[in-house]
């Protein structure tokens, strides 16, 4: 690791893709992105106030205090000043030389060369390298290089003859790759992808992101990874809204001094930060017992012990009716309920109880750690499990990265009767039936599987898909800038989609999205004439979600010609998807929420 900046990536790519242990291209170097304790100091970067999202990880993290967020490091970009920026790590220390005497591409021989044998220019016997691109790793989020002289010979062979990659073909299959010892002993890469034949042996628990010689114990077996692949990082991602904050003054008054009051665990303690004069001043209204009470309330993370998308959804609902043309209270959050004549107009849609205008939002998103070949989703409600296993993001990690975005969005409320009616109709029961075996099949997969979302959920999340691709031309976002945030609260009775866009910029965005809300009939008119037929149809309309055949166990009617989006709109992972649910489909036609509109 070296002081000088080997490439950049967008702050918000630190939290979504390029984050600690992920593995990256450079310029000039493959490298696996450092720790945060490679990370500037925290007194150098910004911090983010988000008492919301701070409670929530320390419930689920379970902190004995609030962690405090930052983000990444900005580039400065001025002459002469020392750069801030994120650590990496060289990653793999195994290369492959790029020979000039191939003649035919469809029979070459590489040679497999270790970095201690590199020259000072990084060169091989005066010849250009590449990093291999096959690594190994676990679930867990280890990463290490192969022991490409343990994966030829065996554990007990003590050869270091030199090593060659034999690429047959030109696929770059596994079945094409051989690799081959000048003693005549070979092995092909496909025995790799038996995870069962343990040719890479047990996992050596290594995590080079944190350090060269960090590791702990594990007992996974190592899987074959290609550094590049789609399945060799999932963050694991937290996400909350910022709200009014409409609790009790006093909590207010404390919220707003928690960087002076984050220490205080006594009366004494209490007087001694009073006297600043601000601090003084501020709390001067209230009781020395209350203000106590409310600071151990916050640190024991008891302020909003629900699951956060209900709080938010209590504040959308909450919207008075309106345009949005009043000075808004809070500059983070500022939504009024359009009055029904302004978009409601044929009346077809009598399943829809209100459109809600957010003019203005802001997301705060913290990433937490990370897994690798198997993504853990949290649940309908954004909620992960206490005991998911993710990779460290630091060795003992006090703090989190994170960005806040702020834009616009639109929110539809499905009624709550009109909801109940439609999960009574023995086509629905039938269908969430042939749902649920699907999800049953895929859990049995999985090494910690999610609870089956339910019939209103599927519905909800598929009607957001369809609506995204709809709002994307005319709205003046492409659809991959669109995301959703579903909230499905069957105890509660409500039920509504929120599509909304964000920018890291303080303004937020132009409001070309929270406007198509006057239009949502015409909206939803499109999105759901377009999603009556696909293109795959009759093949995509009649997957059964059981199938073993496909093993699209969590899609109905669903593909990538009608109802899947972009990863980074989907909350879900584009998973539990079904078109039948919302619109009547070839082979499905009567288990459609909106069957009388189309």
């Amino acid at each position: 690791m070296s002081n000088k900046a080997h490439g950049q990536v967008r702050r918000s790519q630190v939290i979504t893709t390029y984050g600690p242990g992920a593995l990256i291209d450079l310029p000039r170097h493959s490298a696996i992105v450092g720790g945060l304790d490679t990370w500037p100091a925290t007194d150098q970067l910004e911090e983010i106030d988000e008492p919301r999202l701070a409670g929530k990880l320390q419930r689920m993290l379970s902190y004995a205090a609030p962690p405090r967020l930052f983000t990444p490091p900005a580039d400065t970009a001025k002459p002469g000043e020392l750069a801030r920026g994120i650590g990496a790590w060289r990653f793999p220390e195994w290369f492959v030389v790029q020979e000039t005497d191939i003649v035919d591409e469809r029979e070459r021989s590489r040679r497999l060369v270790h970095r201690l044998k590199l020259d000072a220019k990084g060169r091989f016997d005066g010849r250009p390298v590449v990093a291999t691109r096959f690594v190994r790793g676990c679930p867990k989020g280890h990463v290490d290089d192969i022991n490409w002289f343990r994966f030829v010979h065996g554990a007990e062979n003590a050869c270091r003859r030199q090593l060659w990659l034999d690429e047959r073909g030109t696929s770059g299959d596994l079945g094409d790759l051989v690799v081959r010892c000048e003693c005549g002993r070979s092995r092909g890469l496909h025995e790799t992808s038996i995870i069962e034949a343990n040719a890479l042996g047990t996992c050596s628990g290594a995590r080079p992101w944190l350090g060269a010689s960090e590791s702990e114990p594990c007992d996974q077996r190592s899987r074959l990874l290609i550094r590049t692949a789609t399945n060799a990082y999932f963050p694991q991602l937290v996400s909350v809204l910022s709200l009014p904050n409409r609790g009790p003054a006093v909590e207010r008054a404390v919220r707003e001094l928690w960087e002076d009051l984050s220490i205080v665990d006594s009366a004494v303690e209490l007087a001694v930060i009073k006297k600043k004069p601000q601090v003084a001043a501020r709390l001067a209204p209230y009781a020395e017992g209350d203000i106590l009470a409310v600071i151990q309330q916050i640190k024991a993370g008891r302020s909003d012990d629900g699951p956060v998308k209900h709080a938010e959804l209590g504040a959308l609902l909450a919207a008075p009716e309106g345009f949005g043309d009043d000075v808004p209270v809070d500059p983070d959050f500022h939504a009024r309920r359009l009055p029904d004549r302004v978009w409601r107009r044929s009346g077809p849609f009598d399943g829809i109880e209100s459109v809600i205008q957010v003019h203005r939002l802001r997301e705060v998103l913290a990433l937490v750690g990370f897994t690798r070949f198997e993504a853990i989703t949290p649940d309908i409600n954004g909620e992960y499990d206490s005991d998911v296993e993710r990779a460290l993001l630091a060795r003992e990690p006090t703090w989190f990265p994170a960005v806040e975005n702020r834009g616009e969005g639109i929110f539809l409320q499905l009624r709550a009767d009109a909801v109940a009616a439609w999960l009574g109709r023995p086509a629905v029961e039938q269908r969430l039936v042939n749902l649920a075996a699907g999800h049953a099949r895929w859990a049995q997969r999985r090494t910690l599987p999610r609870e089956f979302p339910g019939g209103p959920y599927i519905l909800l999340h598929t009607l957001s898909h369809l609506l995204i691709q709809s709002l994307a031309l005319r709205c003046g976002y492409p659809a991959s800038s669109i995301r959703e945030r579903i909230y499905s609260d069957a105890a509660g009775g409500r039920y509504g989609i929120l599509l909304y866009t964000g920018s890291p910029d303080a303004e937020g965005t132009l409001g070309g999205l929270v406007q198509q809300a006057r239009h949502v009939e015409s909206h939803l008119l499109l999105a759901l004439r377009m999603s009556t037929l696909c293109s795959n149809d009759p093949i995509c309309s009649s997957h059964l979600p059981d199938s073993s055949m496909e093993q699209r166990w969590l899609h109905g009617a669903a593909c990538h010609g009608c109802a899947l989006v972009a990863e980074t709109s989907c909350e879900m992972r584009n998973d539990y998807l079904d078109r039948a649910l919302v619109v009547p489909v070839i082979d499905v036609p009567d288990a459609a929420f909106f069957a009388e509109v189309v």
